[in-house]
């Protein structure tokens, strides 16, 4: 019987991460589940709805502003399990800064974290996969499709995410290894629900109904488009960014 596959998920104490491990844990695949030491949420919870679904998976904290935390995670899928297949860039942080209040310290930070901890991260995964592999990147509709107000910094981060996964492709696709990103619009998480730096509970209610699909998504939803990009049957799928948003970018305003 061959072994099954090995994944690395930055951000997976939560949100589009945590679910992300369980959907993985449903599919045989074996996670290492990444936290940030000073996250407030509990990632061996991440870990008991793993074990529930049937899954295994370790529990390892990572800074993805640091190379070698970064390349100490990717390298604990290998110690743990012997190899990595999938390397999913998940992690990010969000900030309100108007452009008037925008510190270079504030723009560094956020780009150190949502755009330089995404590169760490696929250079990792790149590094130890020797059977080939796949690589998503989680950017955002703020950036990537819609500019936000206050969010200059996260959007660009978002953004340039974009242009990275597409120049990954190309470089890694002899050697077997495949790179997409996911654009999520409105999805219900810790993040969103955030009413200082995000939406908040109310504003995701309100932007809700102006979505097609009638409601904000959900981290599962998200987490399957993931799970499908790295799997075989997104096998000649490379360089790609899908919107998962319930076709609020195709919504015409009146």
């Amino acid at each position: 019987m061959p072994k099954s596959h090995v994944a690395i998920i930055t951000g997976a104490a939560s949100g589009i991460g945590r679910a992300l491990a369980v959907h993985y844990a449903g599919e045989g695949v074996r996670s290492i589940i990444g936290t940030f030491p000073g996250d407030p949420h509990d990632p061996q919870e991440t870990l008991r709805l793993v074990r529930a679904a049937g899954g295994e998976a370790v529990v390892h904290e990572v800074d993805v502003r640091s190379t070698a935390s970064v390349d100490a995670f990717a390298q604990r899928a290998v110690d743990e399990y012997g190899r990595l297949d999938y390397a999913v860039a998940n992690a990010g942080i969000l900030r309100h800064s108007s452009l008037a209040d925008m510190t270079d310290a504030r723009w560094t930070d956020m780009l150190d974290v949502d755009l330089t901890g995404v590169l760490r991260t696929l250079r990792a995964g790149a590094e130890r996969m020797t059977e080939g592999g796949a690589m998503v990147a989680v950017s955002s509709i703020a950036g990537a499709v819609y500019g936000w107000e206050g969010h200059a910094h996260y959007a660009a981060a978002k953004a340039g995410v974009l242009g990275l996964i597409r120049s990954v492709a190309v470089e890694l696709g002899p050697q077997g290894i495949r790179a997409n990103a996911v654009i999520p619009g409105l999805i219900e998480t810790p993040q969103s629900l955030d009413p200082v730096n995000s939406l908040g509970p109310d504003g995701l209610a309100r932007a809700g109904k102006d979505i097609p699909w009638g409601r904000v998504g959900t981290p599962a939803e998200v987490a399957s488009v993931i799970a499908f990009l790295t799997s075989s049957q997104a096998g000649y799928v490379t360089g790609q960014s899908l919107i998962v948003d319930g076709g609020l970018t195709v919504k015409m305003r009146a």
